[in-house]
């Protein structure tokens, strides 16, 4: 017999009870005056009282009344880009954070299988729970050629059968409606093994939707209430978000009384450092839900229960007897206020006193210094000849929040090059290929709406890409930026007049930053305030230029061979016409 069934039986002392507290249980929606008995890292028994397995050694915490939840659970995040989570994880955890379904397209897309390895390597020491996806990228052949040999594709997918990994990280859409893709042979492998395909289905409705729906299990992206219907309609989970790149929660609360609390998640979609700072993490998204008009114990629901379920967590998201002892003590249910954690078993935050740190990891040596892109003058050059009679050049109009648009623009003509006319609001964009295989070159082209007026910026976060953007207002700061991140190792760089103002390593795969977050907020604000001293007004000028080679979203986009026509699924070239 197990020592939990021991415990329950009341035959044997716990290691830890929580008493005194008013205990969530998800399944019902209900709070009931209940203890919560834990014995060898798991929940054992939720008695009325638990004065009968209280021992000499039992560690007793007193709940005094408050709301005892669940661990939080982000149904879809993205932990290998930005920061590091060994060096971000106690924030999480702090705001009751206890388990993570992360995405790999950073380090799984510049570095293959290896990458999502290494990421496991790095998260698998940590108190706190991190479940993966494999990513597509690598596969993906809609606008160039997939990254992954036949070797490589098979590394992926038999990545699925690990325990540790969940599914098919997020495909979009364009990938895999109405045509034949090498990424089906993840989804196969998904079925055998039981696992999930996740979707990303900005921009997908009717038809197209259905089609999707055949293919994938959730999806991220519904950003109205009718959108989230339409999903759950067609047996598509629907996971609402709020953190850095998107607040889709009033989307989430009002298809709730239409579609029920149980067919939704919640989840970060990535929160940057500064935000996890001032906001924290899933607490951060359950109080926003509940802002927004949820009952609280729909809003908790849909941040344990739903997600554990529809990943099959089965030993997480409840505080049912044979889960892990993943348990919050919340004093107040509408402001999210955290104030003990216990995660695994393992009390990491007692009133308000976070009793964990940072930690320290060495990836593989070649995930440092994993950026080698040209910038000769010939890489970012555009001959004249390129513009059209009117010389006018295709560029990329910047949208609203991630979206971007197709136009033309009339850039400035020099020495038989076209160049960047900033009175114009027209800057030079390139996209170059920073793949170990690649030989750094890529595409160069032009952007409107940016509002750049001097210097450069570049980055090596790119949204599902694996290269090295710049955006310039002359080729000589573009350059220098760009040149600049190589240095780094990855990260961002911003440049005026040939000066470096403002720089952030990201050192991990050029992925993401092994600063401790306070450092990596810092620098992202000084990188944020640099951009903006160049002119630039957009709201979230970082954002935005990350987000520029994401074909996930509509509608031109940028890749290392040309723009991406989106909605046609094609390359297309400068040319206008």
């Amino acid at each position: 017999m197990k020592r939990t069934q021991a415990v329950a039986l009341g035959e044997a002392p716990a290691d830890l009870v929580i008493a005194g507290g008013r205990v969530f249980l998800p399944e019902t929606g209900e709070f009931r005056a209940l203890d919560v008995a834990v014995c060898d890292n798991e929940i054992a028994a939720l008695p009325e009282s638990a004065e009968d397995v209280i021992g000499e050694d039992t560690r007793v915490v007193d709940a005094d009344g408050r709301a005892v939840l669940p661990g939080f659970i982000d149904a879809h995040t993205h932990v290998d880009t930005v920061q590091t989570l060994e060096n971000a994880y106690h924030y999480a955890l702090e705001g009751g954070t206890t388990t993570v379904v992360t995405e790999t397209s950073g380090l799984g897309g510049a570095f293959g299988a290896e990458g999502v390895e290494a990421l496991l390597a790095a998260t698998s020491y940590l108190p706190i729970t991190v479940k993966a996806t494999v990513p597509p990228q690598p596969l993906a052949d809609t606008f160039e050629e997939p990254r992954a040999d036949e070797d490589e594709a098979e590394a992926l997918a038999d990545l699925l059968a690990d325990d540790r990994i969940v599914g098919v990280g997020e495909t979009d859409w364009i990938h895999a409606v109405g045509r034949d893709s090498p990424i089906e042979r993840l989804y196969e492998r998904a079925e055998r093994e039981g696992k999930r395909s996740c979707g990303h289905g900005a921009g997908c409705d009717g038809a197209k939707l259905s089609a999707f729906a055949g293919v994938v299990d959730n999806d991220h992206e519904a950003i109205t209430a009718d959108g989230v219907v339409e999903r759950v309609e067609r047996g598509v989970h629907a996971i609402g978000r709020y953190g850095s790149i998107r607040d889709d929660i009033e989307a989430i609360a009002g298809a709730v009384d239409r579609v029920g609390a149980a067919e939704l998640s919640l989840s970060t979609d990535g929160m940057w450092p500064r935000k996890l700072l001032d906001e924290g993490l899933m607490d951060a998204v359950v109080r926003r839900t509940i802002e927004e008009g949820v009952d609280p114990a729909d809003a908790i629901r849909m941040a344990t229960l739903n997600p554990a379920r529809h990943f099959g967590l089965d030993d997480r998201g409840s505080l049912a007897p044979g889960n892990a002892a993943d348990v919050l003590i919340v004093d107040d249910l509408q402001s999210v206020n955290v104030t003990t954690v216990i995660s695994g078993g393992e009390v990491v935050v007692h009133n308000n006193e976070v009793r964990v740190a940072p930690r320290s990891h060495e990836y593989p040596e070649r995930f440092y210094d994993a950026v080698d892109v040209r910038t000769d003058p010939d890489a970012v050059r555009v001959p004249a000849d390129a513009a059209g009679a009117d010389g006018r050049v295709r560029a990329i109009q910047l949208g609203e929040g991630l979206l971007s648009h197709e136009a033309t623009v009339e850039p400035a003509q020099e020495d038989g090059e076209l160049r960047a006319a900033p009175e114009r609001d027209v800057a030079k964009v390139a996209l170059l290929d920073r793949h170990p295989d690649s030989d750094g070159s890529g595409f160069a082209g032009f952007l409107t709406g940016y509002g750049i007026e001097r210097g450069g910026v570049a980055t090596s976060m790119t949204m599902e890409a694996t290269g090295v953007l710049a955006v310039g207002a002359d080729d000589a700061d573009l350059r220098a930026a760009a040149r600049h991140v190589n240095e780094l190792g990855g990260g961002w760089a911003v440049v005026r007049d040939g000066d470096v103002i403002a720089e952030l390593p990201y050192r991990v795969g050029g992925c993401a930053a092994d600063l401790e977050v306070e450092e990596t907020a810092k620098l992202l604000d000084a990188a944020e305030n640099a951009v903006r001293s160049l002119g630039v007004g957009v709201e979230r000028p970082l954002v935005s230029l990350a987000s520029l080679p994401f074909v996930g979203v509509p509608t031109m986009k940028l890749t290392t061979s040309g723009y991406a026509d989106v909605v046609r699924r094609e390359l297309v070239g400068l040319d206008p016409d």
